[in-house]
C-alpha cells in the first residue's frame, strides 16, 4: 500500500516572520525558497517534513538582509537550511490542528508549535488536487542561537527575542 504525498506548491505559498524592532513595531521577513512534504492518509497521521534556504531571506532591506545571513544571525554559509519535522498533529477543533515539531537552526534542535488551520481541498483548473493550510507560531530566536542584539539608550533592545513566524501554503497530491 502507497502512502498519499502532498507535495508543496511553491508558487501559491508564503512563509513569513515578524520581530519586534525597537519594542515598538514589527518587521516583517520571508523566506523566498523553501520546500515542503506532506506524507500519510490523513492530515492527523502525517508526516510533515520542511526545508528552508537560510541565504533566502527577504526583509526588503539589503543591509538588514546582509546582517540577517552573517555570523550574528543565521551565519548562512556554514549552516545553509532550516529544517522542520513533525513530531504530533492534534486535532483541537473542525479544521484547527495543533502541529508540534522539531525545528533546526545554526545547528540546534528545538521542539516548536504551530496553530494550524485547515483550508480544505480544490482541483485547479488542470485537475490537480490541492490543500491549502494556514501555520501560526512563536519561537525564542535566543533558543537557536541567533543571540545579537543592542541595548537602546531608554532602556530596552533594539530586536525582541519572540519571533512569530506564518505560513500561508498550498501543497499539491502527487
Amino acid at each position: 500500500m502507497s502512502t498519499t504525498v502532498w507535495n508543496l506548491d511553491p508558487t501559491h505559498s508564503e512563509l513569513t516572520f515578524k520581530v519586534k524592532h525597537l519594542m515598538i513595531s514589527n518587521v516583517k521577513g520571508s523566506f523566498t525558497k523553501f520546500n515542503a512534504k506532506i506524507e500519510g492518509e490523513d492530515f492527523e497521521n502525517a508526516k510533515i517534513t520542511a526545508s528552508v534556504d537560510a541565504d533566502s531571506i527577504f526583509t526588503n532591506n539589503t543591509d538588514r538582509d546582509g546582517h540577517l545571513k552573517s555570523a550574528d544571525f543565521f551565519e548562512v554559509e556554514t549552516f545553509p537550511v532550516l529544517k522542520f519535522e513533525s513530531t504530533s498533529i492534534t486535532k483541537t477543533d473542525d479544521g484547527e490542528y495543533t502541529l508540534i515539531g522539531d525545528l533546526t537552526i545554526k545547528g540546534i534542535t528545538k521542539s516548536v508549535e504551530l496553530d494550524v488551520e485547515f483550508g480544505g481541498f480544490m482541483k485547479d483548473p488542470y485537475g490537480n488536487e490541492k490543500a491549502g493550510f494556514s501555520f501560526n507560531g512563536k519561537i525564542n530566536r535566543k533558543d537557536f542561537g541567533l543571540n545579537w542584539n543592542a541595548a537602546l539608550e531608554t532602556g530596552g533592545v533594539l530586536v525582541s527575542d519572540e519571533v512569530k513566524i506564518a505560513a500561508e501554503v498550498q501543497f499539491v497530491k502527487a
